[in-house]
């Protein structure tokens, strides 16, 4: 183990990076472990966060390192293969053979979405094809929008985006006929359906141009919205003993945790989308923060008995028992 910290922040992105923020502030050693490759990279920018509208999701990240080094946090460019604990603290081992040790564990790895197997979908993810109407709606407003069925979310998704654009379809996909009341609804609110499974994203000059059903029948569109499924990306923590459960919406997999981030593994936090999966960036830079601080505390408790333990004559790992 070559170096030891109070916290190792694992994710830097904005949850990770907050975190360390109010870490370093609190005047703890720091390091963030980020593997470089965040949820968003693929967007124009950052929206619906206050002071930061429209910036790049790079250029965000970029201010976010910068500032957290003012504070003395160090920060890696790296993967985590694996993270345990380790004599009453934890070791996390990079791919490259570096290991570092903490005292605590904030868990900001963040998600991946698993997007439906439709040929040109994957290519335009996070561009015209879209996940959040909150996140990207002002910038298709008024345009043919359509929706991509996956499930029952996607009627909730499909009103909801009519708060943007008029001109709305609903391509059923795989998700179920609506039921009588949907379909009275989806009338009311002048939102075309179209049935049949689709076949592939059709574009011209770099933009969506369209639609194509199995059937080959084209419907002109200039964004897609999608449900995407939402999972947690965890597979480096499996020997901290955190796995994913199901999410009560069923709309993917998260990590649990108290409102804190606090999760059943003692000594380890999590903040953002890997506890959870609808947190836009502000809310994941909210929880990064609120998660640093009681890192903080339940390290002052930590070393206030240490220090007791010391200024009565007790070795000071049995005050720790």
């Amino acid at each position: 183990m070559t170096q030891s910290f109070d916290v190792v922040v694992i994710g830097g992105g904005a949850a990770g990076l907050s975190g360390a923020l109010m870490l370093g502030r609190a005047r703890r050693s720091v390091l963030v472990i980020d593997g470089g490759d965040p949820r968003n990279a693929p967007a124009a920018g950052v929206h619906g966060f206050l002071g930061h509208d429209g910036l790049a999701p790079a250029a965000l990240l970029e201010a976010g390192r910068a500032e957290v080094r003012g504070y003395g946090v160090e920060v890696v460019d790296g993967r985590v293969s694996a993270a345990a604990p380790v004599d009453g603290g934890f070791a996390v081992d990079l791919e490259d053979g570096r290991r570092f040790g903490a005292r605590r564990l904030l868990v900001a790895t963040g998600l991946a979405d698993e997007l439906p197997d439709v040929d040109g979908l994957r290519e335009r993810w996070g561009r015209d094809v879209l996940h959040c109407p909150y996140c990207h709606g002002w910038e298709v407003r008024d345009e043919p929008l359509g929706v991509l069925g996956t499930g029952q979310w996607s009627f909730h998704q499909v009103l909801l985006l009519r708060q943007w654009s008029a001109d709305l379809t609903l391509f059923l996909h795989t998700a179920p006929a609506p039921t009588d009341e949907q379909a009275e609804q989806l009338r009311a609110r002048g939102i075309a359906v179209v049935a049949g499974e689709v076949a592939a994203i059709e574009t011209v000059d770099d933009r969506i141009s369209g639609v194509r059903m199995g059937s080959g029948e084209l419907v002109p569109r200039k964004a897609l919205a999608v449900l995407t499924r939402l999972v947690a990306r965890t597979a480096p923590l499996a020997g901290l003993g955190l796995r994913a459960v199901p999410d009560a919406h069923g709309i993917g997999e998260r990590i649990e945790a108290d409102a804190t981030g606090r999760t059943t593994v003692p000594g380890v936090w999590v903040a953002g989308n890997v506890g959870d999966l609808m947190a836009q960036v502000v809310g994941a830079a909210d929880q990064g923060a609120r998660a640093g601080a009681m890192i903080n505390a339940d390290l002052v408790e930590e070393d206030t008995r240490d220090a007791v333990a010391a200024y009565r004559g007790t070795p000071v790992g049995a005050a720790r028992e």
